[in-house]
């Protein structure tokens, strides 16, 4: 199963720029961003070694490919997201780089692995980027995932994954995060909103943004956005991953509001 990958990207624009400002702007709401990145990482050299082909699944500027390809220069990756401007800061970071391409597909969509350039990958990577699909959409897609990882291949997803069994821990990791982020919003930091305002008046990426917020709505419009599905506990992914043809999966790292989930094929 193959397909073709998209080439058009915006030039002129300061792209490491853009994957910097998008950084801080996650990191405001997940100030462990990078620890997950590393276990993901480790799940991939332990399981299936240092030089995969890998797909990020829900790529966004390509954050995990960029920490990927450092980590193992031998790897190689596809992305896949329907953002157009996430994907055009991700096309323009790695215009030079033959190890990474990109592929614009909905994954809401039945048949969105028919654009993908490989039948078949090593490991299928995603991190905060599925809670936004709810949930039997989740079960359909992890189904779809086992059919594009190949056997003793992996799937990792790290996402918003609360436990429903602690509300007390649940409520005070939650107004420890807005103290936080509130003193963070007064030292500058961009939160979503904030930032997508800035990506929309930019010559370079104003016109994928406004694609974007075609698809998705305006993050600045009240009546609009991008809504979050249902979420689920760990125990949740790990079992449903197994229903859909995975020899095994258990949680991997855990923080106070999110979990990374590993799957085994």
């Amino acid at each position: 199963m193959a397909g073709t990958t998209d080439s058009v990207t915006p030039v002129g624009a300061d792209w490491q720029g853009w994957q910097a400002s998008w950084d801080r702007q996650q990191e405001w709401y997940m100030p462990d961003r990078e620890e997950r990145f590393r276990v993901v990482l480790d799940a991939v050299e332990a399981l299936v070694g240092p030089e995969p082909r890998v797909l990020d699944l829900a790529c966004g500027t390509g954050s995990i490919s960029a920490r990927l390809l450092r980590r193992f220069p031998g790897a190689r990756t596809t992305g896949v997201d329907l953002d157009p401007a996430l994907l055009a800061i991700a096309r323009g970071t790695f215009a030079d780089d033959p190890r990474a391409q990109f592929v614009t597909a909905d994954l809401a969509k039945p048949d969105w692995t028919a654009r993908l350039p490989h039948g078949a990958y090593d490991a299928v990577l995603t991190s905060t980027a599925l809670h936004w699909l709810f949930s039997d959409q989740l079960a359909t897609l992890y189904g779809q995932i086992a059919g594009v990882v190949r056997e003793g291949g992996i799937f990792v997803n790290a996402d918003h994954m609360p436990d429903p069994a602690t509300p007390g821990i649940n409520e005070a990791v939650r107004n420890w995060s807005k103290v936080r982020q509130d003193r963070e919003r007064a030292e500058g930091v961009l939160d979503w909103a904030d930032w997508w305002r800035v990506v929309a008046a930019d010559p370079v990426l104003g016109g994928p943004a406004a694609e974007r917020f075609v698809i998705f709505g305006d993050p600045n419009d009240p009546n609009e956005g991008h809504a979050d599905g249902d979420v689920q506990a760990p125990a949740w992914h790990a079992e449903t991953l197994r229903a859909a043809g995975f020899a095994e999966a258990r949680t991997v790292w855990a923080s106070a509001r999110d979990a990374a989930v590993l799957a085994l094929r």
